[in-house]
Formats: structure tokens, sequence, C-alpha cells
């Protein structure tokens, strides 16, 4: 199949761009030092090319992630890396299959909720700052021994200092990491465990601190990733075509909200002209000359929220304007869901 032949809208993955995101990671951050995050891009498929590049632990947001993975046999090693007290489903995995799964905790009960669940591995939580999840870092070690007395094995602590994850003054960037390690490293010294587990694409090198990294988009990027000094491509595109071309100079695609997320911005025009504005199922674009039935890339802000609009992730070798590049192979986007 070429890309000419898929319907619209769609999105289209640059497998080259892809393949050399991933080895640049891999040579980073290699093995267990890297925790892919799964949130990033919700297909078990693109889990599988990780794995391939030695990466078999990997990060969730979802329980639903969490049962894909396991589903799909990606189990070694599974991190919820956020707060849940419907844990029985979670439980449910570890009795039927031999998995590993660990779950973030910052309170008393989130610790309950793990132990009733049937969850035997926990990470503390702890705020660094963002502000999201996770207990104050002086309360850190309390909940530690709440856990262990109640019979569950503390692997160590977690902490996302994901407000510094798109900072472009350096200096800023550099100083608040350390800020929010040192509060990570204290509640560290006061949990104990083997895990230091946090940062992000944004941190992937200055956050020195942590045992594995939580990293995810670098995968496909972000928009506002790229405007930071980074080694990644962005490499996600919306494919979309040109439904309606006004005679006051702008043309409607058949791609909206439905289609991208906006939470970081509109989706960026490839080639000439500029978006207008994102509705439901359209997108305006003006400042160039298209025609009804022509073709139309777009670069998401944010591809997390992106994918999970999404079905399917078309990859092909290298994506371009033209609409003849062969389609390599078709992922089901099968981690979306609760």
């Amino acid at each position: 199949m070429k890309v000419s032949e898929i319907s619209t809208p769609a999105l289209l993955a640059d497998g080259k761009t892809l393949a050399k995101n991933i080895s640049c990671m891999a040579a980073a951050r290699p093995g267990p030092s890297l925790r892919p995050h799964v949130k990033a891009f919700k297909s078990s498929t693109l889990a599988r090319e990780l794995v391939a590049a030695g990466h078999e632990n990997f990060c969730c947001a979802t329980i639903r992630e969490i049962e894909g993975m396991v589903a799909a046999g990606l189990d070694t090693d599974l991190l919820l890396a956020n707060q849940v007290l419907d844990t029985n489903r979670l439980g449910a995995l570890i009795e039927k299959k031999s998995t590993r799964i660990t779950v973030a905790v910052d309170s008393e009960e989130t610790i309950l909720a793990a132990k009733n669940g049937g969850i035997s591995e926990v990470l503390i939580d702890v705020d660094v700052g963002m502000p999201r999840c996770g207990c104050h870092p002086n309360e850190a070690g309390k909940l530690a021994k709440k856990a262990r007395d109640s019979g569950l094995n503390v692997r160590g602590v977690m902490g996302y200092e994901g407000h510094l994850m798109h900072e472009q003054d350096h200096q800023k960037h550099e100083t608040g990491i350390a800020r929010a390690m040192a509060k990570l490293e204290a509640a560290h010294a006061d949990v104990g465990g083997e895990v230091i587990s946090g940062g992000g694409t944004g941190t992937w090198e200055s956050n020195t601190l942590v045992t594995e990294l939580q990293a995810g988009s670098y995968v496909l990027m972000d928009t506002e990733y790229a405007r930071l000094d980074l080694p990644f491509e962005q490499g996600l595109f919306l494919l979309t075509t040109v439904i309606s071309v006004s005679g006051r100079g702008h043309a409607v695609l058949d791609g909206g909200l439905k289609a991208v997320a906006m939470d970081s911005g509109p989706p960026v025009l490839v080639g000439q002209g500029e978006v207008m504005y994102c509705a439901d199922e359209h997108t305006g674009v003006t400042g160039g000359f298209w025609k009804v039935g022509e073709r139309v890339l777009l670069r998401p802000g944010h591809i997390d929220p992106t994918i999970a609009k999404h079905e399917t992730l078309h990859v092909v070798e290298e994506v371009s304007e033209v609409d003849d590049s062969l389609v390599l192979d078709s992922w089901p986007i099968d981690l979306r869901g609760w």
C-alpha cells in the first residue's frame, strides 16, 4: 500500500527518524537505565522495537496500558507511574500470569489499595516541584515504613520534574533539575531501595541521578521538544486531505480537533502556509495554494494525546509531501483507553 491509498485523517510515522531516535537514546541510556513510557505512543508493536533496542522494562500511565503490555507478552517489569485506587485488575494479571508490576504510591490510601488489590511492589512517588502527584519529600520515609509494615516491597522512589521538560533557558533548566533531584535524592536516602525513577525526554541528558529514565516522547517527538537542542527529530505527521478551497484565500483540511491534540498549540503545516484554526473535523490553512483532493501534512504539537485519538499508526520509510511513498507497516494503537 502507498500513502496515497490511506484514508484521511491518518497518522504517519517516519521510519528512518524513528529508528534514529531509538538508536540515539539506546546508546546514551542502554538497557534498564531507560524505562520507556508507553503513554507517549500507546502501541505494543512500537514497544517491541524498543525491546529490540535492549529495553525490556516499561513505564505505563493507565491500567489499560499495563493490561495491553501483559497481553502482548511485554511484561518483564512494568511500572504504573501513577496513583491508582482500583488495583484489582492489576492483581488479577499477577495471579493469572507470571509478571512483575510495580505501582507508584504517595499516601496511606494508595498503599492500602495496592495491598488490597494484590500488588506486592511499590515506588514512593515524591513531589519534586511539578506539581502533580507525589508526597512531600519529608514524608517519603514514613510512607515507605507503612508500606513495608503492610508487607509490600518498596523498590525505591520516583519523582517527575515535568515542569522543566520544555524549559529553554539553559541556566533555569540546569538549576531547576538540580533542585528537583536534590529533593528526590533526600527522599531516597530515607526510603532506600535500588530504584530512583524519573525524568523524561526533556531531561534525558541532564538528569544524572535517576537509575532509570522515564522517557517516551523521544521516539517521535513533540513540537515543543523540537525547540530544544535535542538530538531527536520529529517523526509523527497527521496526513489530511483538502476538502474545500475558498475564494477568500484559505483551504480546509479534513482533520481537526478529533484527530490532533491542541494542548501544546496548533499543529504546524508542512510546506508553504500556516494553520488558521482547528475545529472539530476541520483545520483551516492559509498562505499557500491548494486544490481540492490534495494531501497535506501537519506536525502535531503533542504526540501523546494525538496518537491516543487514532487506531492505527502507518509507518513510512521516509515521510514526504509526495503521496507515492510506500507504507512499510501499519501498527495498531492498542494501548488506548483506561
